[in-house]
This record gives C-alpha cells, structure tokens and sequence, in this order.
C-alpha cells in the first residue's frame, strides 16, 4: 500500500507542470498589467489597475508589487498572489516612475507635473520628504548600497543627485537633451544616464561625478533623430549595457569596459524598457506601439519569440515563482 501511494504521488508531481517565473507588463492604454509565464512565453493572467500604469516594481521580497497609475495620481500596491490592488500610496502628482530602497522601505517617485520627487514610507504609507528637482522628472536610479538616489529631469536636462540620510540634492550634472533613465553599474562605481533627444548615453564616475564618457548611436537606414535611447539595463555579469532605442526598433547592446556599441537587435515598434528573467537568461522588452513584447535570448542575442500583450506596453518587473 506504501509503495501503491508512493507510485502515485510521484506521477501526480511529475504530471503536475511545474511553475515558471514571471513578467510583469504595464499596459498604458488599457489601464492593465499582463504576466508572461517565462516557462511557455504566454500571457497566463491581465489584472485592471489605476489609469495609465508605467513604472512597476516589486518589493525586495517580491510580496507586493508598486504600479504607477499615473492619470490617477497614485502609486498602487497589488497582492501579486491575486491581483487585488491593496490600497494606494500617497505618491503626489503624475508617478511616473520610481525605485525603491535596498532596505524595501522608502520608495522615491518622480511627480512629473510637480517638478519634486517624493519619498513615501511603503510601512506607514506616508510622505517622509518631497524634493525639489529639475522640470518633467521621470528617470529614478538607486545606488546598490542605497546611499545615493538620482532623479534626472527631462526639461533641465539634468540628473540629480540625492543623499538619502539627509534626502537633500548634493550635486546636480548636466547631460543631453530629455533624460530618461539612470542606472547605476553592479558594482555602483557609474551612473549610466540616457538622453532620448540628444540620442546618447552620458556615463558618470559616482564618486567625483565626473563626466567618464559619451556614447552615440548608429544604424545604417535609421534616420539619426529616430535613435531615442530609453530604458538600460546592465547584464548580469555587469560587462553589457541594453539600452532601448525607441522609434528605432532596437537594442542596442553596449561593451560597458570599450563604451562601444557592440549589437543592435531588432524588436517591436517603439521599445520602452526591458526586465531580465530571473534566471538572467532572458530580456523581454515592451514595445509601445506594436502592443507586443519580444524575448531575448541573452546569450546569443537573437529574439526568440514576440508576446502579444494588451496596448502601450511601457514597464516591467520579473517575480521567481517560489
């Protein structure tokens, strides 16, 4: 009778499909999030959210997902576990995007239409400091020891600096044309900043400051003022740089210890921003205008497979699966 059982729980497990991680997605135009199974590269649920979701991040211990809505003015928390939104955090006008603390306390919001990031404590769902910043606020980085938090400004053309003891501007430095994203290397030694008019990629020595390089764009048949890098991501391993290039349909895939452009890979119409798997085997960007996000095999750099999403894909976050 024991081994009758045994024999029949492990067919059960072995028939049971095993879970995948996921991708989280923000569609703009549909107000909704879709999750992307990693396992059969499909859509497997949409959730509603606020009006117009872009920025999206989880918790550090994956248990809460950050959705800004921005046309409802709020940061949203959804119980990843069921798709309910839990309630709302105070985040001031037009969230755009935004990072959270390595300690999984504070998340810093950049409030476009005020010209502030603010700073909410996700415990007590309060505003523990609003910071004056340049003019369109959107890209939001965090230093890996969390010391250091950058806001860059699309109109000012600036990225901003900010001590998170004090939550006061320590240095302000300019960069081309409409910032949009700042990441900061593995080891937090750089500060990668994209500047979509400008079509560059300025880097920054984090200890001084200091302007290290500058990184162009070119493709043969794509106009120069449609190379629009966006969202960046580092690869695993810290030696590559992903920029997203917008309008031009590509990624480009920079040498981080050259600066030079190494690949363009071709995805969806107007690519946004991209996540990793969890494993770091995958890139998946959203891709705005073609409704679509295309999976990217990390190692070869080749597109696997495109996933219909919902309209305007704009952010993502990847969750494990326990």
């Amino acid at each position: 009778m024991t081994r009758r059982l045994l024999a029949l729980t492990t067919a059960l497990s072995l028939a049971s499909p095993a879970l995948a991680d996921e991708i989280w997605v923000t569609n703009e135009l549909d107000d909704t999030i879709s999750v992307i199974d990693t396992g059969t590269l499909e859509v497997k649920a949409t959730y509603p959210t606020g009006q117009r979701p872009r920025g999206v991040t989880f918790s550090r211990d994956f248990k809460r997902l950050y959705i800004c809505a921005s046309d409802s003015n709020a940061v949203q928390v959804m119980d990843p576990d069921t798709g309910e939104i839990l309630h709302d955090l105070p985040s001031g006008a037009d969230p755009e995007q935004f990072v959270i603390s390595p300690d999984d306390r504070l998340l810093y919001i950049a409030n476009e239409d005020d010209a502030i990031t603010t700073v909410v404590d996700t415990e007590s769902r309060k505003v523990v400091a609003q910071i004056d910043v340049g003019i369109e606020p959107e890209g939001m980085g965090i230093s890996p020891d969390g010391r250091i938090q950058i806001t860059t400004s699309e109109t000012t053309n600036m990225a901003h600096w900010i001590d998170t003891e004090s939550q006061q501007i320590i240095a302000n430095t300019l960069v081309d044309s409409r910032p949009r994203h700042a990441e900061f290397s593995p080891d937090g030694k750089e500060l990668w900043v994209s500047s979509e008019v400008g079509g560059t990629v300025t880097v920054f020595d984090v200890a001084t400051q200091a302007e290290l390089a500058k990184i162009g764009f070119e493709l043969p048949n794509v106009r120069p003022e449609r190379l629009q890098p966006v969202g960046m991501r580092f690869s695993p391993d810290g030696s590559k740089v992903f920029a997203a290039l917008g309008p031009a349909d590509h990624i480009a895939v920079i040498d981080v210890a050259s600066r030079t452009v190494e690949d363009y890979i071709l995805v969806g119409r107007r690519v946004w921003h991209m996540a990793f798997s969890p494993d770091q085997t995958q890139l998946f960007t959203t891709n705005g205008v073609s409704g679509d996000v295309t999976v990217i095999d990390v190692a070869s750099l080749k597109p696997l497979k495109t996933i219909k999403v919902g309209r305007f894909p704009w952010g993502a976050t990847a969750r494990p699966t326990p």
